[in-house]
């Protein structure tokens, strides 16, 4: 089965039932899904309005500690983006008011994902920074842009379940793509495969963000 809809029915089932288990209360993560499952296309599974407006009304997230990592210092210290007001919105809303992740949030909002993220419960977001993006050659980053199911299998690999704080940072992890991802160190110097978080543990309503310096590509 082409690599591209395995990555894109993981993501989309991963997210999919975990936002059905926050909404029937459960509030467990939704188990991986198998490689072997059968790819669906994303477009048939928007979250509705209703879903969108119950992720961004959430509790306070019950992540403890502030954000870590040098970059943090680029967070506006109070309003729209700043650690206190991000925490009250979803992350795909997150992504989008976080001054250093513009270009990751137009990325998901290209592969149609932004919606999807919002209605998720309990992920964790590896969020490739504007400086990310900008390493990558822009005849390649415009290929990217102009394939939807090329953006989304990238974007499930920037995602795992469950909201990880930086003591759980170690080991592997398995991401919504499919394979794993190493992640290593200890508070302000985290690393996820080759790349360097610059931010983490930035609370959002439904999920944890770890801003990192490169784009993650599966190996």
């Amino acid at each position: 089965m082409n690599t591209r809809l395995l990555a894109l029915a993981a993501l989309t089932a991963a997210l999919s039932m975990s936002a059905a288990c926050g909404s029937q209360g459960g509030g467990s993560p939704a188990a991986p899904v198998a490689a072997n499952e059968t790819a669906t296309d994303m477009t048939s599974e928007t979250p509705s309005a209703e879903a969108s407006e119950s992720a961004t009304a959430s509790a306070t997230p019950s992540v403890s500690g502030a954000p870590v990592g040098a970059g943090c210092s680029s967070l506006p210290a109070s309003g729209k983006g700043s650690p206190a007001e991000l925490a009250k919105v979803p992350v795909g809303t997150a992504l989008a008011d976080i001054p250093t992740l513009s270009t990751l949030a137009r990325v998901v909002k290209k592969a149609g994902l932004a919606e999807t993220l919002n209605s998720a419960q309990d992920i964790t977001v590896f969020a490739p920074t504007n400086d990310a993006f900008s390493k990558i050659p822009k005849n390649q980053l415009d290929q990217l842009m102009s394939n939807r199911k090329s953006l989304r299998g990238l974007l499930a690999y920037h995602v795992v379940k469950g909201r990880k704080a930086p003591a759980d940072m170690h080991g592997q992890l398995s991401s919504l793509e499919g394979r794993k991802l190493t992640v290593s160190g200890s508070d302000s110097s985290l690393k996820v495969n080759d790349a360097a978080v610059t931010c983490g543990n930035i609370a959002t309503s439904n999920a944890t963000i770890y801003e990192v310096d490169k784009v993650l590509m599966p190996r």
